[in-house]
């Protein structure tokens, strides 16, 4: 799927794309490559499916990974997200991958007839970290927590607002 991330230093539009990985899994970004996540690993689960965002001007280069398994009964369920280290902070090269990722699992969730429904859990070691993290996907990308659990979801009109903004 075609997207459209923006250069943090120029605000420019920079036309990008989000790939279905089949094939040379073992070349996803790890733990090694200063990433948090081994997506190599992890893209091997049953039901997963693993996503990379790469843009044109760079398509050897990933700016983000996103794994969903979509064969939950009632939600997708996004089990790992997160963009390039340099992507990061107040230095970031691009913005709005994250949201792209996001956004485009929402959009897997109407695809595969989960109504948009996108469920996710937020497990760091630090409690504050904990919270910290799902107040930014409450308010940056419309998740609510479910009870005092770690378990966020997306709710479909909030899925549709996040492809409305990061998809089109």
């Amino acid at each position: 799927m075609n997207v459209k991330i923006l250069e943090f230093e120029t605000k420019l539009e920079i036309k990008s794309k989000i790939s279905l990985v089949t094939k040379n899994k073992a070349s996803l970004p790890s733990i090694n490559d200063g990433w948090r996540f081994n997506f190599s690993k992890h893209s091997k689960g049953k039901y997963y499916e693993t996503y990379i965002l790469t843009t044109d001007k760079t398509p050897e280069i990933i700016e983000g990974c996103l794994i969903i398994n979509i064969k939950t009964p009632f939600q997708v369920y996004m089990a790992f997200v997160e963009v390039a280290s340099h992507n990061k902070g107040n230095e970031k090269k691009y913005d709005r991958v994250a949201g792209c990722l996001i956004a485009f699992a929402c959009r897997q969730s109407f695809i595969n007839g989960k109504e948009g429904y996108l469920a996710f859990d937020v497990l760091e070691e630090k409690k504050e970290n904990e919270i910290r993290l799902m107040k930014l996907y409450s308010q940056k990308y419309n998740a609510v927590r479910l009870d005092n659990s770690t378990t966020m979801i997306i709710l479909p009109e909030g899925s549709e607002a996040l492809i409305n903004e990061f998809l089109k």
